[in-house]
């Protein structure tokens, strides 16, 4: 299952929403995405998102200033 990783540092809301909704349309089933923002409000604006589009969740953690979030394609 192919794995592709998001480097979204610097970009502000709502840019990190619109390139993962992007990114996610691509996915087959199984695929995971890793997403890493430094915009503090993904951590609400990405779970939202995934409400929105019903992919899963897997982890979120924050070192720092970046927040990683990995989402796998149901």
């Amino acid at each position: 299952m192919p794995e592709t990783i998001l480097r979204l540092q610097g970009l502000k809301c709502p840019l990190p929403v619109l390139h993962t909704r992007k990114a996610l349309r691509a996915l087959a089933s199984g695929d995971v995405v890793v997403v890493e923002c430094t915009d503090p409000m993904t951590a609400i604006d990405i779970p939202v998102l995934l409400g929105q589009t019903g992919d899963i969740l897997e982890a979120s953690e924050q070192h720092g200033d970046v927040l990683t979030f990995r989402i796998r394609k149901p």
